[in-house]
């Protein structure tokens, strides 16, 4: 599914995304190791208490979800859910972003200093995501319509209308779902 990957500013947020299977109920966070390995493969240092490793999942799961919600809001072109919305804005208050300039490479937002572990990967988060918003690419991030998906992918297509992860799979059980619906009214 390499055709669907995001671009590198939200390539995090995918990522985060898809670490729940919502068909198998598989979330890759919960797995032994599994919050370390998410951290480490994202370059960031792995937590060193288990209090802290509980915390930071508890933090990445409401993360998660809220962001799958956007996702789908993207998908279905319609407003984001409140209580996502309030979620985003409590996790991302308490990652803040600084303004950092280099005067060879340009301005760039960057978690601030001291931020660690669910709060430094939620800035990092938050930093693509405006990176996104900036460039026109936010809303082509998408979670798939089947309600046994919800695979985050990346929309490539001309007019950015797709709505399943994978034509293949969801889109194909989606049209059957839907073909043998009207073939039962009209029977």
């Amino acid at each position: 599914m390499a055709a669907r990957t995001a671009p590198d500013s939200l390539l995090l947020v995918q990522d985060l995304v898809n670490t729940l299977d919502i068909e198998t109920g598989e979330d890759a966070l919960t797995a032994d190791g599994g919050l370390h390995a998410f951290l480490r493969d994202h370059g960031l240092p792995e937590l060193t208490s288990e209090q802290g490793a509980l915390a930071a999942i508890g933090e990445l799961q409401e993360l998660r979800e809220a962001l799958r919600a956007v996702c789908l809001a993207h998908t279905a072109r319609t407003a984001l859910p409140d209580d996502a919305a309030r979620t985003l804005d409590r996790l991302l208050a308490a990652a803040p972003l600084v303004l950092a300039v280099d005067p060879e490479v340009g301005a760039a937002l960057r978690p601030a200093l001291g931020l660690q572990g669910a709060h430094r990967l939620t800035a990092r988060i938050a930093a693509g995501i405006a990176t996104a918003v900036a460039d026109g690419t936010w809303t082509r991030l998408k979670a798939c319509e089947a309600h046994d998906c919800r695979w985050a992918f990346y929309d490539k297509s001309p007019a950015g209308r797709s709505r399943w992860c994978t034509m293949a799979v969801c889109g194909s059980r989606a049209k059957m779902r839907t073909y043998r619906a009207r073939r039962a009214e009209s029977d």
